[in-house]
């Protein structure tokens, strides 16, 4: 079994929804070769928070901003 544990510091954004998968691809490259597993992520701040749904969609983004 092969496991993996990086830390990844963001740079600061304004309030709002943004998006993180191309970051966190780049910054953990293994990930590109697996087919299954699980991802851990972990905020460490106190007015910040990490919703995961799909990117289908643009209007989801939009409902989480109002």
């Amino acid at each position: 079994m092969q496991w993996v544990q990086k830390r990844l510091q963001l740079k600061a954004r304004p309030r709002g929804v943004h998006l993180v998968t191309r970051e966190v691809l780049d910054a953990v490259p293994e990930l590109a070769g697996l087919e299954v597993g699980i991802l851990h992520l972990f905020i460490q701040h106190t007015s910040a928070s990490l919703a995961i749904n799909e990117n289908a969609d643009p209007d989801v983004r939009a409902d989480l901003e109002r």
